[in-house]
């Protein structure tokens, strides 16, 4: 496994640093005071490839590797993780299940102009009574002649607001227990599904999150995405390649709070000379830049897996969640306490990666989950 970077993953990086830095940078906390994800970024994130990372160019995606996708999240995340975070969630859950598991007109009518960057994907998993233990759903759906009459509500969807077409689980059967659950795409619009309450965070604020209503939401055949019964498989499936993403997403978003406090520990003086001096500040930045680079070799080394066509990396995708996303919340807290009280001050980053990276350790699986996951493959569970 060789994970030193081609020049194109370079050029890769430095393209979608340069974007980041330009065009999201000067508007970070603007968008984070407005709790709200710009529309027109969609479309510059689009003309990038940003919005199709690892889809066939036959459906117009950038047909970047699990690696390309890992740098992508990365570099966003380094500027803004609610950005990178709306990006893997469009890229990693909703457009994923479709190609993965649609039919070639479900590709057509979804995937492209998702690739396109027409409108945000939304992917509906938790309830509010339904969280890590997912196959507790109670959202139901019911046959109705040739239609589907979906029932319940889903909780903390990312996009459920403002989605243009959302992936959503239902109980199809409830005596099979989760071989009894089906995946359903509804297209923003249909008849009975609406939004419910917007969640106001603590981070992550510009990247929308939102309940999801189904109140008699008829759906016709067309609308089951992969096969009945098996939209709870599919889902672990989606999510082992989405845990990627997440822990791409901690890794940026450490390496961004690192810099920040690099840069503050070169300025900030006090008894007469700058604090980077003091071993007290080394050995934090070097242990934060310990962190940071094993945990993106765990990372690169899952996405790598990925790339070689290896069915299911569950254990090692949620070794790279677990680990990124708690060392990022360290990286995160270490910055703050180098910044002293101006860490606790909106005038500098560090405040609002301190707010963003708790996510990383709850959302696609709490850091406890993913401890189950790795357990249970490790004693053969």
């Amino acid at each position: 496994m060789d994970l030193r970077p081609t020049s194109e993953q370079v050029i890769l990086r430095r393209t979608v640093r340069d974007f980041a830095e330009a065009e999201i940078g000067p508007h970070v906390m603007e968008w984070d005071e407005a709790e709200a994800f710009p529309e027109a970024l969609v479309a510059q994130m689009a003309d990038l490839g940003l919005m199709g990372i690892q889809f066939p160019e036959a459906l117009g995606g950038a047909g970047m590797s699990a690696i390309e996708y890992c740098i992508c999240i990365e570099e966003l995340a380094r500027v803004c993780p609610s950005v990178s975070l709306s990006v893997a969630a469009h890229n990693g859950l909703c457009a994923s299940h479709l190609f993965m598991f649609g039919t070639d007109a479900q590709r057509q009518e979804y995937v492209v102009p998702l690739i396109r960057g027409d409108y945000l994907g939304a992917w509906g998993l938790t309830e509010s009574g339904a969280g890590s233990d997912a196959a507790a759903m109670r959202t139901f759906a019911r046959r109705d002649g040739t239609d589907w009459v979906i029932n319940g509500s889903k909780q903390f969807i990312t996009h459920g607001s403002v989605g243009g077409a959302i992936v959503a689980m239902a109980v199809t059967d409830r005596s099979k227990g989760h071989r009894g659950i089906s995946a359903f795409v509804v297209p923003r619009g249909t008849e009975g599904m609406t939004a419910g309450k917007k969640e106001h965070k603590l981070g992550m604020r510009a990247s929308d999150t939102s309940e999801v209503l189904f109140e008699d939401c008829r759906v016709p055949a067309e609308a089951l995405v992969g096969e009945e019964g098996q939209g709870f498989i599919n889902t672990l499936q989606v999510l082992d390649a989405g845990r990627i993403g997440i822990a791409a997403l901690a890794v940026g978003l450490a390496q961004g709070a690192y810099e920040a406090a690099l840069r503050y520990a070169k300025e900030r003086r006090q008894f007469g000379q700058p604090i980077a001096k003091f071993q007290a500040i080394q050995w934090k930045v070097a242990d934060m830049a310990t962190r940071i680079e094993a945990a993106r070799l765990l990372t690169y080394r899952a996405a790598w897996l990925k790339d070689q066509g290896v069915a299911r990396t569950g254990r090692e995708s949620s070794i790279a969640k677990l680990y990124s996303s708690e060392i990022a919340v360290r990286a995160a807290e270490e910055s703050v306490q180098i910044h002293g009280g101006y860490g606790f001050t909106k005038d500098y980053p560090v405040e609002k990666f301190f707010r963003d990276v708790k996510l990383c350790t709850i959302g696609e699986g709490t850091s406890e989950i993913q401890r189950l996951v790795i357990a249970r493959q490790l004693l053969g569970r």
